[in-house]
């Protein structure tokens, strides 16, 4: 019985020693040295292509005029919306089909 004390006591005086030391040392310096870097690494992984700019593909896409009369058609939808015949009919239909 007195060795289980003792080894009670032991354990208990090396468990206090332990959170005494625990305290005393920080693990700032180790995070702020790792700061960010999840973050970072999350960045370039959802980056498909980080050299896109050196690679242009300079395929010809939509002419300028046409372009000009798309930006021209939207910015009047948004000036002279359609009118609808009733404001609580909005986005519904009445099953027919034109």
């Amino acid at each position: 019985m007195k060795t289980l004390y003792a080894h009670i006591g032991r354990l208990l005086a090396m468990s206090v020693a332990g959170a005494a030391l625990g305290g005393c040392m920080t693990s700032s310096p180790i995070w702020e040295a790792h700061f960010g870097e999840a973050v970072r690494t999350s960045m370039r992984a959802q980056i498909i292509d980080p050299d896109a700019a050196q690679h242009v593909d300079v395929s010809p896409g939509i002419d300028g005029k046409a372009a000009a009369a798309s930006i021209k058609r939207y910015t009047e939808s948004y000036e002279k919306p359609p009118v609808s015949d009733n404001a609580f009919t909005m986005g519904v239909t009445n099953g027919t089909t034109h």
